[in-house]
């Protein structure tokens, strides 16, 4: 069946103009991975998540896995500059073995070493005034002056993008929250069934008949979380406007999210 974007009548296959509304029907096509049926203009397949468009894709980088017992490890050391030894202050004495007689009688003739006189400490000038002396009392007001380092107030730890958003639904009807998972990039939201189990079952909400097995999928890809619709029998909306299946849409707080029409089963999109 083909889904009116327009009006949501259910056309046959095959047909290029909706019974109800006259309006062009989207052409699909099939998935090349999953085989599912797909808009010939869609990024992605609403069933797999394929990419329908490997020419804009990123080519993967072929990496070579080497063992690690055949590299051993690398030693990198800063390369240092030759060091010329300097030149000695005073020239070595040759070792003198045997009889020390003569080396005695040279060291008597030698002329001793000059120490240069220090220069005498000038004197004080009687008219200066003497130094203050400083009390142990001027020492303790000075240290309890000082600011104290208990009394400072703490500077906060930042926290990381991780730890400040966290996305979640609220189902309006009810006013109940339903946390994402943390750990999954595309989110299934449907009822149980054999094909993709979903990971947000709304099959014990009130109204759920509207919804399909395999209704929608939240896609988290880093901050930023998409919305599509994969194939859904009474469409998704988003602030009251259909989505087009295999087209997403990047949700903000505060957006509305309508399962089938009537706005019977609906949730609002928050970060927190």
């Amino acid at each position: 069946m083909i889904v009116c974007p327009n009006c949501t009548h259910q056309n046959p296959d095959g047909a290029t103009q909706c019974e109800a509304c006259y309006t062009p029907l989207p052409v699909t096509t099939s998935c090349s991975n999953c085989g599912a049926a797909v808009q010939t203009d869609a990024a992605f397949c609403g069933q797999c998540g394929f990419n329908l468009r490997p020419g804009s894709s990123v080519p993967e980088v072929e990496t070579t896995s080497v063992a690690a017992s055949s590299v051993g490890p690398t030693v990198v050391s800063p390369s240092q500059p030759d060091l010329i030894p300097p030149q000695p202050l005073v020239a070595p004495e040759p070792l003198v073995t045997g009889n020390l007689g003569p080396s005695l009688a040279i060291f008597s003739q030698r002329d001793p070493l000059s120490i240069p006189a220090l220069p005498e400490p000038p004197l004080p000038d009687p008219s200066l005034s003497p130094p203050v002396p400083v009390t142990t009392e001027a020492v303790a007001t000075a240290v309890n002056t000082s600011p104290s380092v208990a009394n400072q107030p703490a500077v906060g730890v930042a926290k990381t993008q991780l730890q400040q958003q966290s996305a979640r639904l609220i189902h309006v009807q009810t006013n109940t929250p339903i946390e994402l998972p943390h750990n999954l990039s595309v989110i299934h939201i449907g009822k149980p069934n054999d094909l993709v189990p979903p990971d947000i079952d709304v099959s014990g909400l009130a109204n759920s008949e509207i919804v399909s097995r395999v209704h929608a999928n939240l896609r988290v890809e880093g901050d930023a979380c998409y919305l599509e619709d994969v194939g859904s029998s009474n469409g998704t909306y988003v602030n009251n406007t259909p989505l087009p299946k295999g087209n997403r849409h990047r949700l903000r707080a505060g957006d509305r999210i309508s399962l089938g029409k009537g706005d019977l089963v609906t949730f609002l999109f928050q970060l927190s």
